[in-house]
């Protein structure tokens, strides 16, 4: 890889740290121990934490549990996902609307307990179709989405992530989803998760900070550099996850992250 990291002392200034999960802080259900250490030496220096996944096939409970339990001390208000801007927008933007969501059943329960008027598949027209990362899919749950959406209802996806990274390899994700819907209807959804708007405004809302007060972490070009580098977050990408060297040189300098890593070990010795 040949990219040179500038100036680091920039990364002390920061304030919100925003770390990704899969690929950054864990792999699967393997945690990084040194993404452990760096996360407590950040909090014991006064830092701010925030864990956002663009994995919606579960939610905030399912992931502090998990985060709790290999290692990383989460509390409730520092997890967020795509999921969660999702609904979010549906609240705020779409309320009242029908909406036929291919997700998990942990997904579908959240967003009907939330109040979203979620259909079965079998009704004759939606308002909106959501596609997310579902690992429960049939081509039934495709057929229905398809149908809706050529007789015209308005298509969303929760995130663009092609493949999620686990501990025995790549598994198709949300983005691939949205790819073969796409094929069968032409129609291309609107996304939200990392790197949209909706994302960093929501982040903002939160936690109360600045865009240039933040840092974010994580392993793809596309979704969490390409967040930072859209609205003037710091991007530092690590190779732990998905993102190969050879994608970091191939890149156009508009879409380098800001710091390039091996992983968060690297960034922990550097800073502290």
């Amino acid at each position: 890889m040949n990219f040179q990291n500038p100036n680091t002392d920039v990364l002390n200034e920061k304030k919100l740290f925003i770390f990704d999960m899969d690929g950054t802080i864990y792999l699967g259900g393997n945690p990084f121990p040194f993404a452990i250490r760096f996360i407590k030496n950040l909090r014991a220096n006064g830092k701010k934490v925030l864990f956002f996944t663009n994995n919606a096939s579960h939610t905030t409970p399912f992931y502090q549990a998990k985060l709790a339990r290999l290692g990383f001390e989460p509390a409730a208000d520092e997890i967020m996902t795509s999921g969660d801007v999702t609904l979010e927008f549906l609240k705020r933007f779409r309320a009242g609307k029908s909406v036929y969501l291919v997700a998990t059943d942990e997904l579908c329960e959240e967003y009907r307990a939330k109040g979203i008027n979620l259909l079965k598949g079998d009704e004759e027209s939606a308002d909106i179709v959501i596609t997310s990362f579902d690992t429960s899919l049939t081509y039934d749950k495709l057929n229905q989405a398809c149908r809706f959406i050529r007789g015209g209802a308005e298509y969303l996806s929760t995130h663009p992530d092609f493949n999620c990274p686990t501990e025995n390899g790549f598994i198709p994700d949300s983005g691939a989803i949205a790819a073969l819907v796409t094929a069968s209807t032409g129609k291309v959804p609107t996304y939200f998760g990392k790197p949209y708007k909706e994302t960093i405004e929501m982040i903002g809302e939160a936690t109360g900070y600045k865009n240039e007060e933040m840092c974010i972490f994580g392993d793809r070009l596309y979704t969490d550099i390409a967040l930072g580098k859209k609205f003037g977050v710091t991007s530092v990408l690590v190779l732990s996850g998905e993102t190969q060297p050879e994608d970091v040189d191939a890149a156009a300098d508009a879409d380098k992250p800001d710091f390039a890593f091996g992983s968060l070990d690297d960034v922990d010795r550097i800073m502290f």
